[in-house]
């Protein structure tokens, strides 16, 4: 089975579709179930055996850098890319932290995206069916009535496809 050490999470948006929650707080702050959303996906990730975790900030960044100073002693080790100065969009935020990334595959990770486990941990189900010969990505995806695919079909929820 393939290992990840490393992942990205996505987290410099300015979280206009949660206003008026984050007028004063960061998407990642904002509280579900009494913890904010970035804890549960770091967490997450430190089950699926990630080390180290790059952040990405821009929106009210100052105030996700300090919640996250808090974590230092916990797992996965945070590492900041620094967006401040411009918003660089999924694809720009990972282009900027592949040298923090490392040459081996990793998690990108939405710092608002959580979900319920199913009878095997989703993150592990995808490392298992990593396979770098023929794949240059893999994809988990949910179908939602809302969400609308472009250019492909909807797959189950949270099956991880290779792409």
């Amino acid at each position: 089975m393939a290992v990840a050490k490393t992942a990205m999470v996505l987290a410099a948006g300015h979280g206009e579709r949660m206003r008026p929650l984050t007028l004063r707080v960061p998407k990642p702050l904002v509280p579900l179930a009494g913890r904010p959303l970035i804890d549960h996906v770091l967490d997450r990730l430190a089950l699926a055996g990630v080390e180290t975790a790059v952040v990405n900030v821009h929106y009210l960044a100052d105030q996700l850098e300090e919640w996250l100073s808090r974590r230092r002693d916990a797992k996965p080790a945070i590492v900041i890319s620094d967006e401040r100065d411009q918003l660089l969009d999924t694809g720009g935020g990972v282009k900027r932290a592949l040298p923090k990334l490392g040459p081996g595959p990793f998690f990108v990770h939405n710092a608002d995206t959580v979900w319920s486990e199913g009878a095997s941990p989703v993150l592990a189900r995808m490392l298992g069916l990593w396979d770098p010969a023929t794949m240059d990505c893999l994809f988990c995806s949910r179908r939602s009535p809302r969400a609308s695919a472009i250019g492909g079909k909807a797959i189950s929820p949270c099956r991880p496809t290779g792409v």
